[in-house]
Order: structure tokens, then C-alpha cells, then sequence
């Protein structure tokens, strides 16, 4: 009997300033992906939709609320990790929220950058940059890493 498929779902927020930039977080403390950025984000809980994810990640990490109707489908992506993880990505982009964003997580995040996200710097997580280049594109959905070897674990 073939077992069902099982993935871990993240959420990501692109808040985008008026000039386009976006705001990433530097990884620091995690034990993954140290040292490289990405923008708010994190697992979805037990229960919880993806927009809910979404907005509960933003407050808990950079301080700010969001609605729902100020956060819009961006892309969704259906990651391969090289040693054979599956997870899919929902990222959404908001323009507007209340408060300023802040690191509220200094002891995980070791700054607060604004970026062009369709020229993100080298350190982006490579499965974040990944999507910011298909949601450039206008695309609404991608695989990554489904067509490289699986690494051993």
C-alpha cells in the first residue's frame, strides 16, 4: 500500500515599501540557513489557515499587523530539499499594515534589511530566491530543487 505524501507548509509575508523593496530578516541562532535571509515567515500550526500562518508569523517576528484583506496571494512553491524534504511555500505581499517593523526575535534575526526583490542579495535563502524570481515573473506557481539529486542524509 502506497503511504499518503506529507509536507511541511510555510508561509512567508513580502511586505513592499512604496519603492518596491521588500523586507528580509538575516537567519542567526537557528540551526538553519544561519547567516542568510529571508523575509517573515515561518510553519503553519495544527489548525491554522494559511493566511492566519501568515499574519501571526509578521506580528511574532517584525512587530506589525496585518489584515486580511491587505495581504494577496503571491506565489506558492513546491519545494525539494537535497536530501528529499518536500515542503510547500505560500508567500503573500502586503503593502499596508500597521506599526513599523522591528526585530522582534534578536535572539533568531540578526537584522532587518529592505531589498529589490526581483535582484535579492547572494546570502537569500536559495528556496526563497527561487520564488522571488518566479513571483518577478508574475508567476503564481513553481517547483524547486525536484529536479536535482537527492544529497545523502
Amino acid at each position: 500500500m502506497t503511504s499518503r505524501y506529507g509536507s511541511v507548509v510555510d508561509v512567508y509575508v513580502l511586505l513592499r515599501r512604496a519603492d518596491g523593496c521588500v523586507l528580509l530578516m538575516e537567519r542567526d541562532n537557528t540551526g538553519y540557513a544561519d547567516g542568510q535571509l529571508c523575509p517573515p515567515s515561518g510553519h503553519l500550526e495544527e489548525g491554522e489557515s494559511v493566511i492566519a500562518g501568515a499574519i501571526r508569523e509578521a506580528a511574532e517576528e517584525v512587530g506589525i499587523e496585518l489584515s486580511e484583506a491587505a495581504l494577496g496571494f503571491a506565489h506558492v512553491v513546491h519545494h525539494r530539499s537535497p536530501e528529499g524534504q518536500g515542503r510547500i511555500g505560500f508567500f503573500f505581499l502586503a503593502d499596508s499594515w500597521n506599526g513599523e517593523p522591528i526585530n522582534r526575535e534578536p535572539h533568531k534575526c540578526a537584522q532587518l534589511l529592505w531589498a529589490d526583490p526581483a535582484n535579492p542579495p547572494e546570502n537569500t535563502v536559495p528556496y526563497t530566491a527561487a520564488a522571488l524570481a518566479q513571483i518577478a515573473k508574475n508567476q503564481l506557481f513553481s517547483l524547486d530543487g525536484w529536479d536535482r539529486p537527492l544529497t545523502a542524509q
